[in-house]
């Protein structure tokens, strides 16, 4: 099935294995929470037992430095798409209230990026992480 939209996460590429998976979660629930159409119904087993929504579509996880990431945060503004960030300054935080000062004081072109992830139309989504590498 062809999707109209796409979900791309682009996570900095010399991060430890425990934070590429860290970053992921965080940018996902971010996709997840702010565009609710992404996510479809809850699953239920054959024994009755009910489970959580998952998106309704794949996410590709994308690798890039940290000049690629911010090109990607800058790109996805211009061109309107939902964009979430993950800054270096965020694994020194414990909560989302601290996260969220973390970000609102570094401007945007200072942003120490880990990860990014786009969210909206797929062509555009697409010229936005193009020649980027997947994610090994």
């Amino acid at each position: 099935m062809r999707f109209d939209t796409k979900i791309g996460i682009v996570v900095r590429d010399d991060l430890a294995a425990w934070q590429r998976l860290n970053v992921t979660a965080f940018l996902a629930g971010a996709v997840a929470g702010g565009a609710p159409d992404t996510v479809g119904e809850p699953y239920e087993d054959g024994s009755g037992n009910a489970y959580l929504p998952t998106f309704r579509q794949p996410v590709l996880i994308y690798a890039a430095d940290g000049e690629g990431l911010a090109r990607v945060r800058q790109k996805a503004s211009a061109r309107d798409l939902d964009v979430a960030v993950y800054i270096e300054e965020m694994f020194k935080t414990g909560n989302d209230a601290d996260n969220r000062a973390a970000v609102r004081a570094v401007r945007a072109d200072e942003m120490q990026l880990v990860g990014v992830a786009v969210h909206g139309p797929r062509n555009t989504v697409d010229k936005t992480l193009k020649g980027l590498p997947l994610h090994p």
